[in-house]
């Protein structure tokens, strides 16, 4: 059987290993994932209770519209409920952008290393992918300008970006969309805007009536604790939704991912002492790295990355053995550095403990 050609040299996703396998294999009894930016928090405590109420209702479709949790995060948000579009994660936000906007003849310009979701889809679609190297852990937004030409349909923007923690602030972000094309679509992707402090952070949503090219998108996989109920949204002017939403699968967010989704959205104390919390975590991260003397990027995300200048799988390895699962910057684009998710206090303390101790054996 044929499929399209580009298919043929596309690695699928590849999960990480769950706790529960790493368990077996090394014979641990705990396993700790710092490796895939979720929240060592969880969820808020009225997700729970509003899950409970939702269980009756298995049997039936989810409500395509979402229309409580459309109310709910429209008020939020600020912004009018046709403004949202919801997906399974804010990764099929992306993929429907590309299925609606890609195709052979056309263009995308997207940063890199960054989220690889936005080259993967693309390459679906057969479209030409322009990729701009980051410079200093930042987007070189003027070398993403010039690469735009009259067949580009979509640029991708990562802040905070996924790997390095970088953002774009609000005037390099809005001299940025003064200079591209109306035609072309920006999207900037804010999948940790919850945890983001930094003063100088573009309310991106305040763009939206003089950009109408611009699009958001947000999950509610990271800051909220969702990871598991796959949903996330975009936000955009009413009519660039309306022409998007036929690439949408009917039905593609559950009753469940709804609910707790308005739940959590309707605790945010919950979220604002996560975030006090994470810029705690990240101080532990900061003050060790600069007594070990090594490189990190500044990050607005709950993760940061570590330039360990050893062979990051190796570090992987022995992490491993010890319990705590990261992520290698091999696969990252960063082979000497690994990226860690904040955890507790306690974590934190712990896995830098180990990292020490095998700089030190590094030292003999």
């Amino acid at each position: 059987m044929d499929v399209k050609k580009q298919l043929l040299n596309l690695t699928p996703y590849q999960p990480g290993k769950t706790m529960d396998e790493v368990k077996r294999e090394l014979g641990l009894e705990k396993i700790v994932k710092l490796a895939s930016n979720e929240n060592p928090y969880g969820c808020s405590p009225t997700v729970k209770q509003e899950l409970i109420q939702h269980l009756g209702k298995a049997a039936t479709y989810p409500d395509g519209y979402a229309r409580e949790l459309r109310e709910t995060l429209a008020i939020h948000a600020g912004v009018s409920e046709s403004e949202l579009i919801f997906g399974n994660g804010s990764d099929e936000v992306i993929q429907i952008l590309c299925r609606a906007m890609l195709e052979p003849g056309k263009n995308t310009v997207m940063p890199t290393p960054s989220f690889p979701q936005y080259k993967h889809n693309a390459v679906i679609e057969g479209a030409e992918i322009r990729e701009i190297l980051l410079k200093d852990g930042y987007h070189q937004l003027d070398e993403m300008l010039k690469s735009i030409d009259e067949n580009t349909a979509i640029v991708w923007l990562c802040s905070p970006n996924n790997p390095t923690g970088t953002y774009i602030n609000e005037e390099l972000l809005v001299s940025f969309l003064e200079e591209v094309p109306r035609n072309t679509l920006v999207v900037v992707d804010e999948a940790y805007k919850e945890y983001v402090t930094a003063k100088d952070y573009p309310e991106t949503v305040d763009l939206l009536k003089r950009f109408p090219n611009l699009l958001i998108t947000r999950t509610f996989s990271k800051a909220y604790g969702l990871a598991s109920f796959r949903i996330g949204y975009g936000i955009a002017n009413e009519k660039l939704i309306r022409i998007i939403e036929p690439a949408r699968e009917p039905f593609n967010t559950s009753t469940m991912a709804q609910a707790a989704a308005k739940a959590a959205v309707g605790d945010q104390s919950f979220i604002e002492k996560c975030v006090t919390q994470n810029k705690e975590g990240l101080e532990q991260y900061y003050s060790f790295c600069l007594e070990m003397k090594l490189a990190y990027y500044p990050s607005e995300g709950n993760f940061i990355l570590i330039d360990f200048q050893t062979d990051a799988d190796l570090l992987f390895q022995y992490l491993m053995k010890k319990g705590y699962i990261v992520r290698s910057g091999k696969a990252l684009g960063y082979p000497t550095c690994l990226r860690i998710t904040v955890g507790t206090q306690e974590q934190n303390a712990e896995i830098i403990s180990y990292l020490k101790e095998y700089k030190m054996k590094q030292a003999i």
